[in-house]
C-alpha cells in the first residue's frame, strides 16, 4: 500500500479547488458510452448481434496433434522373477516365475453407461509362451435411479474374509497366488451379468455367469501337487486332465447376496448353485477330474469391535451328486466357519488374526466307503492365519507377513513381503512363498517341494 501526502508553504488546500473529472466541467454531462448517444442502445457483445453476419466469427477449436489416442489409457509395466529353494524332482526347472507384463486401462462414456477395459499381455519365460489375459472389458449403467447393471467380464468378490473365503464363489488364480505374482491376480475374471439393487431396508446383489467359471487350479503345469490315487508328486509331465462343465447357458452359476447395515455392522446372507470351483470329484474311467455339483448357503456379519474391526462368517457347501456322503470320489457336504478380527497394534502397525473350520458331514459315510488305498481325511480340517504390516519410511517402504497354519493338519503356508516405493512411478518388491508340512497328503504339506522367493520392479503410468 502506498500512501501521498501532499504540503505546501506557499499554497493552502483551500485557496484552490482541484480540476473537476473530463466531461463534468462547466456544468456538463457524463459523456456516454459508445451506442448510447442520442438514445440509442448499448452495443452487443461480439457474437450476440442480431445481424449474424455482423458478429465476430467463433473461433475454430484447436484440432488435436495427429497421433493422439482416442481413448485415454493408463495402467503399468512390470517384470518378475522367482526359483524354488528346494529340489522339486518332477519339474524340469528351478525357476517358477520369469515374465515382463504390460496391463492397459481405459473406458468410455456411451451415453448413460461406461465401458471399462482391463487387459494384460505377458511373456512368460517359464512356459516359452506370450499370454494375453483379457481382465476386464465390461458395460456399466443404471437404468433406474436404485439399480446398477454390470454386464461382460469382470472380476468380482463377496464375503469377509482375508485370504479366506466361504460364500466368495468366484474364481480364483490359485497358480499366481503361489508363485509370486501380484496379489490382485488372485481374483479372476468371469463373464457375467451382475445386477444390483440399493433400497432403504435392503440391498440385493445377484450375478449370472452363462458358462461355469473354474478357478485357475492347480495342474502340475507350474506347481506340482500330490496325487493320492497314485500315492506321489505330479508335475509337468502328469497334469491334471479334467472334464470342465462348459455348455453355455446349460453349465451355468446363480450367486445371490442380500445385505444391510444394523447399527455399526453390515449383515449378509449368501446363496449360490454352481459347481465346485476346483476339481471336487474324480472320474476312474477314463481316469479325469471332475467338478460335481454344488449349491452354498451362507452369511456374515462384519463391523467395530473395541478398537478394530471383527467379522464372522459361515456356509453351509451342499455338495449335490454326494449327499448321502457316501462317494469316496465326490467331495462330501461340509460346513464352514470364519471368525476374523484386526486392529492397529501400534503406529503404522497393524494386525490381524483369523481362524477357519471345515467341517466334513457324513464323515461315517466317507470312512466306511473310502478305498484302503487312499489316506482318509480328518473330519475337522482348523487352519488359524496372522497378518502383521508395518509401514515405514513416510509409508513409503510396506513390510508384511501373511501366515497360515493348520494344526489338524499340521502343515503352514507363510507368505513374506516387502514393497518400496521408490518414487510415483516405480515400485520395487521382494518376497516368498513357503510352504512346510509333516505329511504329503495335507492341502499346504503338498508344495513344500516349490517353496520359493521372488522379486519383481513395476512402472505405473
Amino acid at each position: 500500500m502506498f500512501l501521498s501526502f501532499y504540503c505546501g508553504a506557499c499554497r493552502s488546500w483551500a485557496e484552490e479547488e482541484p480540476a473537476l473529472p473530463p466531461g463534468l466541467a462547466d456544468d456538463g454531462e457524463p459523456v456516454l458510452p459508445p451506442g448510447l448517444e442520442d438514445g440509442g442502445e448499448p452495443a452487443l457483445p461480439p457474437g450476440l448481434a442480431e445481424d449474424e453476419s455482423a458478429a465476430t466469427p467463433a473461433r475454430k477449436p484447436e484440432t488435436e496433434p495427429k497421433g493422439k489416442w482416442p481413448l485415454p489409457f493408463h495402467g503399468f509395466w512390470e517384470t518378475r522373477g522367482g526359483v524354488r529353494t528346494r529340489n522339486d524332482p518332477v519339474q524340469p526347472r528351478d525357476a517358477i516365475l520369469g515374465e515382463t507384463r504390460l496391463q492397459l486401462e481405459t473406458e468410455k462414456a456411451l451415453g448413460d453407461a461406461v465401458l471399462e477395459l482391463t487387459a494384460d499381455a505377458y511373456a512368460d519365460g517359464v512356459l516359452e509362451e506370450a499370454e494375453f489375459d483379457l481382465r476386464q472389458l465390461r458395460l456399466t449403467a443404471s437404468p433406474a435411479s436404485r439399480i446398477d447393471l454390470r454386464v461382460g467380464r469382470q472380476v468380482l468378490t463377496w464375503g469377509t474374509g482375508d485370504l479366506l473365503f466361504i460364500n466368495d464363489l468366484f474364481p480364483k488364480d490359485w497358480q499366481s497366488f503361489f508363485i509370486g505374482r501380484d496379489v490382485e491376480y488372485l481374483k479372476a475374471p468371469s463373464d457375467a451379468l451382475k445386477i444390483g439393487f440399493f433400497g432403504d431396508a435392503l440391498n440385493v446383489e445377484f450375478v449370472y455367469t452363462p458358462q461355469f467359471a473354474p478357478d485357475r487350479y492347480i495342474t502340475g503345469e507350474r506347481i506340482s501337487f500330490w496325487n493320492p490315487l497314485f500315492g506321489r508328486h505330479a508335475g509337468r509331465d502328469d497334469q491334471v486332465n479334467a472334464n470342465l462343465p462348459s455348455a453355455w447357458f446349460e453349465d451355468d452359476e446363480f450367486a445371490l447376496r442380500l445385505y444391510r447395515t444394523v447399527g455399526r455392522a453390515e449383515i449378509a446372507v449368501y446363496a449360490y448353485a454352481g459347481y465346485w470351483k476346483s476339481p471336487g470329484g474324480q472320474q476312474l474311467v477314463p481316469l479325469r477330474a471332475t467338478f460335481p455339483k454344488l449349491c452354498v448357503y451362507g452369511a456374515s456379519a462384519r463391523g467395530t469391535f473395541g478398537k478394530g474391526i471383527i467379522n464372522a462368517e459361515i456356509g453351509y457347501y451342499d455338495s449335490r451328486q454326494d449327499r448321502s456322503g457316501d462317494d469316496p470320489f465326490v467331495n462330501n457336504s461340509e460346513f464352514r466357519l470364519l471368525l476374523g478380527y484386526q486392529r492397529e497394534l501400534a503406529k503404522e502397525f497393524t494386525g490381524a488374526v483369523q481362524y477357519y473350520l471345515e467341517h466334513m458331514m457324513d464323515y461315517a459315510a466317507y470312512g466306511n466307503a473310502l478305498p484302503f488305498m487312499l489316506e482318509p481325511r480328518d473330519r475337522d480340517r482348523h487352519v488359524i492365519t496372522v497378518r502383521l504390516t508395518k509401514l515405514l519410511m513416510n509409508q513409503n517402504l510396506r513390510a508384511s507377513l501373511f501366515a497360515y497354519y493348520s494344526p489338524s493338519d499340521g502343515d503352514a503356508y507363510l507368505r513374506p513381503h516387502v514393497l518400496y516405493k521408490a518414487t510415483d512411478d516405480w515400485r520395487l518388491e521382494l518376497g516368498g512363498n513357503v510352504f512346510a508340512g509333516e505329511a504329503d497328503h495335507t492341502f499346504f504339506g503338498q508344495f513344500k517341494h516349490n517353496t520359493n522367493v521372488y522379486a519383481g520392479m513395476r512402472y505405473t503410468f
